[in-house]
């Protein structure tokens, strides 16, 4: 069908063609929601990315919001069917190796072009009733069965636990394909054996503790107004996306008008890189002060991810996830990518620094810390967990995850 034809009786409901068609749109969708987000993407857009016009586009999708459900609804049922698949095996470790084998032989495919990617789920909270609710349906399932990796659960704090360590293990998934387009195509085994190492095994090394110190990261506020409305908008966009997030929304949340809002910054864009600036300048601030503090190199690297657990949980000034990049023009995003990777790289440093000293396993530094980005930067979506258990409880389990192992129960005992 060419970019000025119109779909006709040839292409009816339920045939090959039809079925073909409708994926390569899902799959032009999946792009544009991964760039733009579900609320920047159009029916425009989809329609040239797949060489059709735009009416030919709504002949299998009528509205935009059925077209970025069903983009949402194609990952869901894709990780189900791997997780489905995961669970042929015999042991937790094996069903977790064979999860992210799977995974990377996705995105080896998508790098050689024999696939496309999946919707990223981050805007699938900003999207409205009854389409959200079927969507927050479709995602517990794929959490339940993630968490059923582990098997039956012994008792309530090992449940919290296997709650914990699926959703780390969900989390790296997603975030695998931020970084690991920096690795050439015939590294992605190394990457996958490495990665599942710090799963299988953690970070920590022989006979390392866990008594991390909580730091003082309290900001010295120059500007209380423009704190507070970095703050509210952190949270809003954290929980319904960049485009969710509006200047409207925020400023109600702050019981502001949106002249208020522009009286402390000149545009939303501003505001996002604004949020980034002071979420990034947090964790910079935890590890310069984890370093200070002295002592074995784990023992800065634990006290570093447990202030920002705790950060993250407190739900007061919690740090901004990376759901805002698909929102920002590519200047900004570019800078705001470069600015994690420095982040990133610090950790690996502290992590080398530990593996020579000996108090960090030897691990690949580099991998280690993109899962350590992975997990902190995910935290914000547990805390409602988090609230029904003890804070230094929550902490230790969610931590325990990658700085153990997500096979290790010495925290839940």
């Amino acid at each position: 069908m060419g970019a000025s034809e119109q779909p006709n009786d040839e292409v009816e409901p339920g045939t090959r063609r039809f079925r073909a068609k409708r994926d390569a749109i899902l799959a032009a969708a999946a792009d544009a929601i991964n760039e733009q987000s579900a609320k920047g993407m159009t029916f425009a857009d989809v329609a040239r990315r797949v060489g059709l016009n735009t009416t030919s586009v709504t002949y299998y999708f009528k509205r935009k919001e059925d077209l970025a459900a069903a983009a949402f609804e194609n990952t869901l049922e894709r990780l189900s069917e791997m997780l489905a698949d995961a669970m042929r095996e015999a042991t937790p470790q094996e069903r977790v190796a064979r999860f992210l084998s799977l995974n990377m032989a996705r995105l080896a495919a998508i790098q050689r072009r024999e696939e496309t990617a999946f919707a990223v789920l981050s805007d699938l909270r900003a999207t409205e009733d009854p389409i959200k609710s079927r969507l927050l349906a479709g995602w517990q399932r794929v959490f339940r069965e993630t968490r059923a990796l582990w098997g039956e659960p012994a008792d309530r704090v090992h449940k919290d636990l296997a709650s914990a360590r699926a959703h780390v293990l969900l989390e790296n998934t997603f975030w695998l394909s931020l970084w690991l387009q920096r690795y050439d195509l015939d590294q992605y085994d190394r990457i996958e054996a490495r990665l599942m190492d710090v799963f299988a095994h953690g970070i920590a090394g022989k006979g390392a503790d866990w008594r991390p110190e909580i730091l003082d990261l309290d900001h010295d506020e120059r500007e209380p107004g423009r704190a507070a409305f970095l703050l509210a908008a952190t949270r809003l966009i954290n929980e319904l996306g960049y485009r969710g997030a509006s200047v409207q929304r925020i400023a109600s949340e702050l019981n502001v008008t949106k002249g208020s809002f522009y009286h402390h910054l000149d545009a939303k864009d501003e505001l996002v890189v604004a949020c980034y600036r002071r979420s990034f300048d947090t964790i910079a601030a935890a590890q310069v002060q984890a370093d200070a503090s002295g002592g074995t190199h784990w023992h800065r690297l634990s006290s570093t991810i447990a202030t920002l657990l705790d950060v993250q949980f407190s739900q007061r000034a919690p740090l901004l996830r990376t759901t805002a990049l698909s929102g920002l023009p590519p200047g900004e995003r570019r800078a705001m990518v470069s600015r994690s990777d420095r982040i990133a790289r610090r950790f690996a440093g502290i992590i080398m620094d530990g593996i020579a000293e000996g108090s960090c396993r030897p691990v690949d530094a580099l991998v280690a810390a993109q899962a350590l980005m992975a997990l902190q930067n995910a935290a914000f979506d547990m805390r409602k967990w988090a609230t029904t258990m003890p804070r230094p409880t929550a902490i230790a389990l969610y931590a325990s995850t990658l700085l153990f192992g997500l096979f290790d129960d010495r925290l839940a005992r």
